[in-house]
């Protein structure tokens, strides 16, 4: 006879990209390690072999039994595909998590995250059925928007920079690692994901021809800073640019707050609005953060320039954060 974890179906769609690996990852570490897993995907990655427990598994396409008797599904892929897909996720009553961000702001759907007091109480009310956990940058604005809303005298200014492996994931690491060597040998780079060069450089915005849009990641981040916070808050104003790195989230913001502040009353606020401090000596940075589920922020930096003025550093991993966030969200509902 199964057991009850057994006869739980979680489906991954979007199960080749780096944050459903990842996902999966965890979800293998957690109580949910033996339910029954599908993985499902964009018909162009179909038939890719990964692994499922130790035994060798195959992504499928959706189909349109595919969701059919799930107890929750992750979106972990693009938000285009989300988007396609929702619908036939919906028919099958599952709970559905997503991480793509296509969902940020929908009404009906619920952000969540840890810690945070917008978000307490939602996994409790009878119709939240579907959740938005945010990205990695998207929460750190959000906390750090949280932490100094009652010592601003004006919206946080926010910039993130997003690495290869948010913009065009594996795909996007591989032509960076083949332009980086490229380059360095004075060889034309190639340029057939990004249609620039995305190595040694920081941009705005990626070439034409390129599947991937920074403008597009950009509406995406903002939806989600704005719906993890409240509709009477201030928004953010937030940027996002390329950074030529393989893996993480870096955030740098701005915010004029209340001239009597100091550091410590700052970084008290910050820490109680679920961001670890770091050490002067051990500053935030995408190789430090890699692994981590901690949203790592610099001890905040006053500018001289004008009373009030205060600049934030911080840093997380851009794939483990929402992953473990969307799993400990899972673990509620199972409660």
């Amino acid at each position: 006879m199964a057991t009850a974890m057994e006869s739980r179906r979680i489906v991954i769609a979007g199960a080749s990209s780096l944050l459903g690996a990842e996902l999966k990852s965890l979800l293998e570490e957690s109580h949910f390690a033996a339910c029954d897993f599908r993985l499902v995907d964009e018909e162009s990655v179909a038939g890719l072999l990964t692994e499922d427990g130790g035994e060798p598994a195959v992504i499928q396409p959706v189909e349109a039994d595919s969701f059919n008797k799930a107890w929750t599904i992750f979106f972990a892929g693009s938000p285009a595909f989300t988007a396609r897909n929702l619908e036939l996720a919906n028919r099958s009553g599952a709970r559905i998590l997503d991480l793509s961000g296509a969902l940020a702001g929908n009404g009906g759907v619920q952000m969540w995250l840890p810690r945070f007091p917008e978000h307490a109480d939602i996994t409790s009310r009878d119709n939240a059925n579907i959740f938005s956990i945010p990205s990695a940058p998207a929460e750190i604005i959000a906390r750090i928007a949280v932490a100094v809303r009652s010592l601003s005298r004006s919206p946080l200014t926010a910039v993130a920079f997003q690495s290869i492996s948010s913009s065009g994931g594996k795909a996007g690491i591989e032509e960076l690692e083949t332009q980086t060597g490229q380059l360095l040998s004075f060889q034309p780079a190639g340029k057939a994901v990004f249609d620039t060069q995305v190595a040694f450089t920081m941009l705005d915005h990626f070439g034409p021809a390129s599947a991937h849009k920074l403008q597009a990641s950009l509406e995406v981040l903002r939806k989600e800073v704005h719906a993890c916070l409240p509709s009477d808050e201030r928004a953010p104003l937030v940027q996002l640019l390329h950074a030529p790195v393989f893996y993480g989230s870096t955030v740098t913001a701005f915010a004029n707050l209340d001239p009597s502040a100091d550091a410590a009353i700052i970084s008290k606020a910050c820490g109680e609005a679920g961001l670890t401090i770091a050490s002067d000596d051990s500053p935030p940075g995408n190789i430090s953060s890699a692994g981590e589920t901690a949203l790592q922020l610099a001890p905040p930096q006053s500018d001289p320039s004008a009373p009030g003025a205060w600049w934030f550093w911080a840093a997380a991993d851009n794939v483990r954060v929402p992953a473990a966030n969307a799993v400990k969200l899972a673990e509620k509902l199972l409660g």
